[in-house]
C-alpha cells in the first residue's frame, strides 16, 4: 500500500512546492513573499521527509532537520528587519 501512497504524496507536495514558488515570483507585495518563502521551506522539508520514507534513510531526516532550522533563523531575521531596518542591534 505505501507504494502506492507514497509516490502520489510526493507527487501532491511536488505540485504545492511548485504554486508555491509561482505565489514567491507573484506575490503582490514583500509581507506576501515572505510568507511563500516560509511555507517554500515547509514543503521542500516535507518532500524531503518522504523521499527519506520512500528510500528508507534516516539521513534524509537529518536534513530536513537542518534545513527547519535554518529556514525558522531565516524567517525570525527577515521579519526583524521588516520591523525594525537591521537584524543586528
Amino acid at each position: 500500500m505505501l507504494a502506492y501512497v507514497i509516490p502520489l504524496c510526493l507527487a501532491i507536495m511536488t505540485l504545492a512546492l511548485i504554486l508555491t514558488l509561482l505565489r514567491l515570483i507573484k506575490g503582490p507585495d514583500l509581507p506576501d513573499r515572505i510568507l511563500a518563502l516560509d511555507t517554500l521551506y515547509i514543503n521542500a522539508i516535507a518532500l524531503i521527509v518522504l523521499f527519506g520514507i520512500w528510500l528508507g534513510s534516516e539521513l534524509y531526516f537529518e536534513a530536513a532537520l537542518l534545513i527547519a532550522v535554518m529556514g525558522f533563523v531565516g524567517t525570525v531575521a527577515v521579519a526583524k528587519y521588516l520591523l525594525r531596518g537591521d537584524i543586528i542591534e
